[in-house]
């Protein structure tokens, strides 16, 4: 989380941006729960703190941290993740658990261009693009598969 945090004062220096107490924290709390948090979700912690709970306050925390490439929004889940790669420009794609609900950022620049190329050769314009990727991390197939297997063996 310091690094991520080092990086946001950064960035915001150089667009000429200001990281403020709320937005700060409320990049804290989201780099700090390690599932995508949802807006109501930030609210309620950001209250308990003391902070203004007023939902318009959290919205525009997190379209700043949006706009900034410090958060990536999880459209499925209607939650915001921190992102892993702030200090560089990309396209972040999603590996969402559908056990635990984790989520995993990962930076493929070559799909990217393919969409890009894709869209052109139809004539389209691509505004925007979300790809969120479903089903079992590593952790919860392992554990799928001894469950099956200690199953198996009862029988």
């Amino acid at each position: 989380m310091d690094s991520a945090l080092a990086t946001a004062e950064t960035l915001c220096i150089e667009q000429g941006q200001r990281l403020t107490k709320v937005r700060r924290r409320a990049l804290e709390l989201i780099w700090e729960s390690h599932r995508p948090l949802g807006a109501y979700q930030l609210l309620a912690k950001l209250a308990e703190e003391g902070f203004n709970s007023a939902p318009p306050t959290v919205y525009r925390a997190l379209d700043f941290l949006l706009g900034a490439g410090l958060i990536h929004k999880v459209e499925s889940m209607n939650a915001y993740l921190g992102c892993a790669h702030a200090d560089k420009a990309h396209k972040g794609y999603f590996l969402i658990c559908d056990e635990c609900h984790n989520v995993m950022e990962f930076d493929y620049q070559d799909i990217h261009a393919a969409l890009i190329a894709k869209a052109a050769q139809q004539g389209f314009e691509l505004r925007a693009e979300t790809i969120e990727l479903t089903g079992l991390c590593a952790e919860c197939k392992a554990t799928n598969t001894s469950a099956a297997n200690t199953q198996g063996t009862r029988t």
